[in-house]
């Protein structure tokens, strides 16, 4: 070890990232302290790391983060993550930002301060690449001030913004890539109906938790849309078509709106998902390069909402990996195995049901028959703790039949 050099020391002490181990380690030798001066570039508090943190005053905290970094001199990426309990001082959470935000590059701040602070204008105009911010409020964002010019992915968790602040903030990362928004509480003005965000360079949305009337997005450039958890009556996306992956989990839409952007989808997922089923399908059948199809959770009332194995046949002909869980009723089986075509290059195929009945094994054994190339099946079911005879002899029969 004392061949290392003090680089390589210091290297390794950022991969380590937890500051109480770094400053156990750093203990070791003069050397060593002098990596953790000189070259450390990851620094991690958080309460999840050493469960003293919580037994600690929210005041000797503040002196334990502030000793920590003020004995470094590079660092680069900086986390800190308090929880939503305690509140610290604005003045020492400004020092802290003061200290390093020349060499940042990757800030989590994740903690109520008292009075609140403005992390954007604290670190705006500086090298941020990727910043998440949560329990915190945010307000009268301004782009010509308060700008991010290098940073590429923002996070915003549990935060309080306005609509306008929100799509002021985007307009201010001109190079912003990748954006999520967790359990926003978004404030509408009377004017403001619509929450619209504007963002060429954008490729990647995530959102969860959010309930709004409208969702107006324009993104040139987007790639990745998911959306979690969350109330939308209108969602609309404007694009240039290059879209590829597309998630919804736990989402309920009434009218969504995503254009001509489907060709190059390569990915189509949707769990617990409310919508209109054959306006859904009708926007995803042009998605000839997909890949991987998930339909989970879904409970259709008539069978024009039904995505056969014919139309996912003819529609998606390069499909690999097929996840269905519909709730069948008798009825239904019949539509959903219509036609002959055949999922040629499906490898691997997860089957679902709520229930372990004669019509789930029917489905699987409709669907064996269609996919020539499957390596590998996989089946969701429950089976519950009490039984009646009727269950015991379903269960019987579902077994023989696999």
């Amino acid at each position: 070890m004392e061949s290392l050099p003090v680089e390589v020391i210091g290297n390794i002490l950022s991969h380590v990232a937890a500051a109480r181990d770094v400053m156990v380690a750093s203990a070791t030798c003069r050397k060593w302290r002098d990596a953790t001066k000189k070259h450390l570039r990851t620094l991690t508090f958080d309460m999840a790391d050493w469960p003293m943190y919580r037994e600690l005053t929210t005041s000797r905290l503040e002196i334990l983060i502030t000793q920590t970094i003020f004995q470094t001199t590079g660092l680069q990426n900086l986390h800190i993550c308090m929880g939503d309990g305690d509140e610290f001082s604005a003045a020492s959470v400004i020092a802290w930002l003061m200290y390093t935000r020349d060499t940042l590059r990757s800030l989590l701040y994740m903690m109520h301060t008292n009075p609140n602070v403005n992390i954007f204008e604290k670190c705006g105009r500086q090298k941020l690449e990727v910043l998440v911010s949560g329990y915190t409020s945010i307000s009268g964002v301004d782009p010509s001030y308060q700008r991010f010019p290098c940073l590429k992915s923002l996070t915003l968790h549990s935060v309080n913004i306005s609509a306008l602040d929100l799509s002021l903030m985007l307009t201010a990362c001109p190079k912003l890539e990748s954006f999520s928004l967790v359990n926003p509480e978004i404030a509408m003005s009377d004017s403001q109906a619509v929450m619209e965000l504007i963002s060429p360079t954008l490729k990647k949305l995530y959102v969860e938790e959010i309930s709004l009337d409208k969702f107006v997005l324009e993104a040139d450039n987007l790639e990745s849309l998911h959306l979690k958890d969350s109330t939308v009556e209108l969602f609309e996306l404007i694009s240039k078509g290059r879209l590829k992956h597309l998630r919804m989990d736990d989402v309920s839409i009434i009218h969504l709106d995503i254009g001509e952007t489907t060709d190059l989808l390569e990915v189509v997922d949707v769990s617990d998902f409310t919508i209109m089923w054959p306006k859904f399908y009708q926007m995803i059948s042009r998605a000839t390069k997909l890949r991987r199809l998930r339909l989970w959770g879904i409970v259709f009332d008539a069978e024009d909402e039904i995505m056969d194995l014919e139309t996912i046949a003819v529609c998606f002909p390069k499909l690999n990996h097929l996840s269905l869980s519909y709730d069948l009723r008798d009825g239904l089986l019949q539509h959903v195995l219509r036609g002959s075509s055949l999922l040629e290059n499906v490898v691997l195929l997860k089957l679902g049901s709520a229930v372990i009945n004669d019509l789930f094994a029917q489905w699987i054994g409709g669907l064996l028959e269609r996919c020539p190339s499957l390596m590998r099946l996989i089946i969701h079911g429950c089976v519950s703790e009490t039984k009646t005879r009727d269950e015991c002899a379903s269960l019987a029969r579902f077994t023989s039949s696999i």
